[in-house]
């Protein structure tokens, strides 16, 4: 009797409540690059660290370009990757694929993790909720990275397309990307949410030692809309006033051997030393080691590099541009200068190098300004907010 009562229970469940709610949830998540891409950045560590923190009831597909000597299909511990043709035209390959294929998969929730041209999901995906990451608009930054009508092709695309997500829920990381989308695009659902970082394991690999001499550093992609040509611009004008500095630069990127070039042009080369890629133990050593970090990008989603920076104790100045003011606590945690300005950079960078009572001020108010953001609380704000804003099985 006890085994019927059960088997009735079960059966008036079933139906009354229906057959998804027996099963985990199926969630597809697209981005152009997943973690595994070798030009993987910020937005891919952003998802897939949200993503390592997925509810147990989550059955998670990624789909991502392709790329040379990747598999078309990879498993990770926390979801299974999807590669489709190609990098350059993923956005008319993933509507495809999405016909033929996912489309067909019952899925619960599209995450549509918007990098480079954006898919128009809204467009075609109608009957399943859909919840999109922006980073940070592109703009006239793609100019500088592409060549003329790739550029132009680009920025109209995402002109074009940003629109068609104004109605749909979603995150971005910081409140000047919030204001661009609203302003410029009439978003009625740009939701904050920071990005995340590992303060804990930052602090427990710090470096006891700073350098002797002042030490500045930058560390990231060295591509053309990170300026870091102005980084090292604005060190030639330290180095008049303090001899024995020296500029640290950790990263790859196609730009190394044009920033090479250009030291040298400026007779510093001695002393501006690239490291190229750097695991993240030597980036925390590197980190702990220096004085001042350095930033220069045109635009930022968020500035994750500067908050790993504050983790380790250094002072940030950078452009007052899109992201980064809102990641760089002016007069606090580093200093914000007029976009483009290399002289006041180099200005600022000196207070901080001159004054160490300031130095060690502001490095204690970084600390515990980077103190606010781990990937734990990200994913926690993450998944309410898909509670908050997205009605499985009912729509938006």
């Amino acid at each position: 009797m006890e085994g019927e009562g059960t088997l009735f229970v079960l059966l008036y469940l079933f139906i009354h409540l229906g057959f998804k709610d027996f099963i985990s949830m199926k969630v597809l998540v697209i981005n152009w690059r997943d973690i595994k891409n070798p030009e993987a950045g910020g937005a891919e560590i952003h998802i897939d660290e949200i993503l390592k923190r997925k509810p147990s009831d989550w059955q998670v597909d990624f789909v991502s370009a392709a790329f040379k000597g990747a598999p078309d299909k990879e498993e990770t511990h926390f979801y299974t990757i999807y590669r489709i043709p190609n990098n350059s035209l993923f956005n008319f390959t993933f509507y495809y694929y999405w016909k033929k294929v996912f489309s067909k998969k019952g899925y619960d929730l599209i995450i549509d993790d918007i990098s480079k041209i954006p898919l128009a999901t809204p467009l075609f995906i109608k009957n399943t909720p859909i919840l999109a990451i922006h980073h940070h608009i592109h703009g006239k930054s793609l100019f500088k990275e592409l060549f003329f009508p790739m550029a132009l092709y680009v920025y109209w695309m995402e002109k074009f397309f940003l629109r068609f997500y104004k109605s749909i829920p979603t995150i971005v990381m910081a409140e000047s990307n919030q204001s661009e989308l609203k302003n410029s695009y009439q978003y009625e659902k740009a939701i904050i949410s920071p990005t995340g970082m590992e303060f804990e394991f930052i602090r427990s690999h710090i470096f006891p030692n700073k350098e002797k001499i002042p030490t500045l550093i930058y560390f990231g992609r060295l591509k053309k809309y990170k300026r870091v040509d102005h980084i090292i611009e604005g060190f030639s004008f330290i180095k008049k006033s303090m001899k024995d500095a020296v500029l640290w630069i950790a990263g790859k990127g196609d730009q190394e051997d044009a920033l090479k070039m250009f030291a040298k042009e400026l007779d510093i080369e001695k002393d501006v030393i690239f490291y190229g890629f750097v695991d993240e133990e030597k980036k925390i050593e590197l980190l702990s080691r220096s004085w001042v970090y350095l930033i220069a990008s045109e635009k930022e989603g968020w500035g994750l590099t500067v908050i790993e920076a504050n983790a380790a104790g250094i002072p940030v100045v950078g452009y007052e541009v899109e992201g980064l003011r809102d990641s760089i606590q002016n007069n606090s945690t580093g200093y914000l200068v007029r976009n483009g300005d290399t002289h006041e950079l180099a200005e600022k960078a000196l207070n901080l190098l001159r004054d160490e009572a300031l130095r060690k001020e502001m490095s204690q108010k970084a600390v515990d300004w980077a103190s606010r953001f781990s990937w734990e609380n990200t994913a926690k704000d993450f998944y309410k907010i898909v509670e908050s804003n997205i009605s499985i099985g009912g729509g938006l």
